[in-house]
């Protein structure tokens, strides 16, 4: 089964490109209605995502946080994890500039610039380190839920599960109530991914049909330098699996390659966040682990999103003619590593940041207008890579921890093997 989904999904892409391309050529006075019309599909299914991801969320990390057994394991993991996800974001972040100083995509950009004074419209001001750090507590854990803000949850899940701890007696009906309602999520999960195929038909005609594929010549060397860094990234994300978890990270290879692709043909990391997390439990993760490093990665580990903000930054750079000295993109860097972590939550982020980096550094916002059009695009690229990365921290804290067991198969609902089961309740912290 799980091959030829992954072959309805290849064929939907394929498909998705093919009636894009006819409807931007053969109906040019209505293609946008049609792009609005089939788009609807991709935006159902992304809202049946969303409709899953906060109590799937919320139900699968309380449950692997009081199977930790004690704070001191918690304060271990989320040490292990935090750091991982600083020292690859920085990789990421120095892959990027690297890339970029040797292509040099900029140096000659063959069309019109924009003029350095024009507003590109993004809501620049949303970052701040006060917003940031007032963003992580929810004011509600409803309102969190509501706006599917998974910091948030994961905050809120964080102190519920400390206060289960503490009380082990009366936390055992919750706990049993807890883990059902995460098996019987996992089995909606498996509903809901079924109009995967239709919708990645949908979002790649859509996208097609709207912009047509000739506009991806128009920047096709920032394009082709941008997507060649991402598989560059790739294979150091790949060759340090390799080296962490040994000749057994292929098999995980193999099986994130649906939500690979749903991230790529939908440009959306959370469209992938169900099936990334199935991916991982059957690859013998923990779900102990799984349930607390994912949800994190989804805030502070987007690699393919840190390489593309050095990239398009100095490629802006470049275009404008502004000289950038060493130390001058290396304090960019740096202030890129900081402002990335806290735009978790708004829209289109990694415009968002370049945009209010550019600013600190004299160049021109307006810039990023010339990349905007394509920037759905370049998005594919970057929720697949998000995918890829998310994967590796997982299995390898999974490892240190001595929670990376043998990859067995499992169905939505199934219990995982090394798990508690429902109703079984560990000693918790606390106790």
């Amino acid at each position: 089964m799980s091959n030829r989904f992954t072959q309805y999904i290849l064929a939907a892409m394929v498909l998705g490109i093919i009636m894009g391309s006819a409807i931007y050529n053969f109906l040019p006075d209505t293609r946008a209605e049609w792009a609005s019309a089939i788009n609807l599909i991709a935006m159902m299914f992304l809202r049946l995502i969303k409709m899953i991801i906060a109590p799937l969320v919320f139900a699968t990390l309380v449950g692997g946080i009081a199977h930790m057994g004690s704070g001191a394991k918690l304060g271990r993991i989320f040490a292990k994890t935090m750091g991982w996800f600083v020292s690859a974001s920085f990789v990421s972040l120095l892959l990027g500039l690297i890339m970029v100083n040797l292509l040099q995509p900029g140096a000659n950009f063959p069309g019109t610039l924009p003029s350095a004074g024009q507003s590109t419209g993004l809501p620049v001001s949303a970052f701040s380190i006060e917003k940031f750090l007032t963003h992580l507590i929810p004011t509600s854990i409803a309102d969190a839920m509501a706006q599917n803000e998974i910091l948030q949850i994961v905050i809120f899940a964080v102190f519920f599960s400390v206060a289960m701890g503490a009380m082990p007696e009366r936390s055992k009906p919750i706990l049993a109530l807890i883990d059902d309602i995460s098996h019987i999520m996992l089995k909606v999960t498996s509903y809901v991914m079924l109009f995967a195929p239709l919708a990645v038909w949908a979002a790649i005609t859509a996208t097609v049909a709207k912009n047509g594929l000739l506009v991806l010549w128009k920047l096709i060397v920032f394009m082709g330098g941008f997507y060649l860094s991402l598989f560059i990234l790739w294979a150091i994300l790949v060759i340090v699996g390799f080296i962490a978890i040994g000749p057994r990270y292929s098999h995980l290879l193999r099986l994130i390659r649906e939500p690979l692709m749903i991230a790529f043909s939908t440009a959306s990391s959370e469209a992938a966040y169900p099936k990334t997390l199935e991916g991982l439990n059957r690859f013998g993760a923990s779900s102990r682990i799984s349930s607390f490093v994912l949800p994190l990665g989804y805030s502070f580990n987007l690699d393919g999103t840190m390489m593309y903000c050095t990239f398009a930054s100095i490629f802006i750079a470049q275009s404008y003619h502004i000289d950038m000295p060493l130390g001058t993109q290396l304090a960019m860097l740096a202030t890129l590593m900081i402002t990335s972590k806290g735009v978790a939550g708004v829209p289109r982020a990694s415009l968002v940041v370049i945009a209010s980096t550019l600013s600190q550094f004299n160049i021109p916002e307006a810039g990023l207008l010339m990349i905007m059009g394509i920037d759905t695009f370049l998005d594919m690229g970057r929720s697949a890579t998000n995918v890829i990365g998310n994967t590796l921290a997982t299995s390898v804290v999974a490892k240190w921890e001595g929670e990376l067991g043998p990859e067995h198969a499992m169905g939505p609902g199934d219990v995982v093997p090394g798990d508690m089961v429902p109703g079984e309740v560990p000693a918790m912290a606390g106790h």
